[in-house]
């Protein structure tokens, strides 16, 4: 799966650059996209305007780890992986019982856009499993994306010559845009248009970006970790049932 975003939508920490990092323009002329598809010949490609564009592709996929992508309303979203607790959760948000992974993903999403009953950190934390995912409302211009504590599912961001943030399960799709400006999506943790990275296992932490060095010994990236020492003044605040969570948060 690839997104890229741009900057207007998401914008990657600073630590995540890094200078002279040969990086390229990934949405200029559609290049990333079309290098993504030769890598993915049977990959299916969205544009969303100014925003950015994703991408989706069933190939080369790990069969215990699948890919699944939706289109709810409106709202687009790339999954991989596998969610453990569907059951509850599809109780939960009340949905049928074909209700997929993917689909879980956008109505949690969508209860915290409209009614906001739980911080946004405890909805991705009852998320119990394998998982990577990558969700954009075109509604309102809203980017949300997140990864599992365990790094089980392969997953990479990084920033383009234009400063704009792309995401890959593929490690040389990334890189391919970003030159050494990429590191793996930090475990634990998601990220939001409005709230930027915060990790969803210590919400009232401060994450912090240490120097990710390659295997050539250069800079690459950064790598983020909780800061345990390093409280947030106020913990993330519940959105009043009449409000979106997304301009609060």
């Amino acid at each position: 799966m690839l997104a890229v975003f741009h900057k207007s939508i998401a914008e990657a920490p600073e630590g995540l650059r890094t200078p002279d990092s040969a990086s390229l323009p990934a949405l200029k002329d559609g290049f990333l996209p079309q290098f993504f598809a030769s890598l993915h010949p049977s990959a299916v490609t969205v544009n969303l305007g100014s925003s950015g564009v994703i991408s989706y592709s069933v190939d080369k996929q790990n069969p215990l780890l699948p890919r699944l992508f939706a289109v709810v309303d409106d709202i687009f979203c790339l999954f991989q992986g596998h969610i453990e607790n569907v059951a509850l959760l599809k109780q939960q948000y009340g949905l049928n019982k074909t209700a997929n992974e993917v689909i879980i993903v956008i109505e949690a999403y969508r209860t915290l856009r409209d009614r906001g009953p739980y911080p946004a950190d405890q909805v991705v934390r009852d998320l119990h499993g394998k998982f990577a995912f990558v969700l954009y409302d075109s509604s309102n211009r809203t980017a949300f994306l997140a990864a599992d504590a365990d790094e089980n599912v392969p997953f990479f961001w990084g920033v383009d010559s234009e400063g704009h943030l792309v995401l890959s399960d593929d490690e040389e799709t990334v890189k391919k845009g970003c030159g050494k400006s990429f590191a793996p999506f930090p475990k634990g943790c998601f990220f939001t248009t409005s709230g930027g990275l915060r990790s969803f296992e210590h919400p009232l932490n401060e994450l912090r970006a240490e120097p990710r060095v390659d295997s050539s010994g250069q800079v690459c990236g950064a790598n983020f970790k909780v800061d345990v020492e390093a409280k947030k003044e106020t913990g993330m605040p519940r959105v009043g049932s009449a409000a979106n969570w997304s301009t609060h948060y």
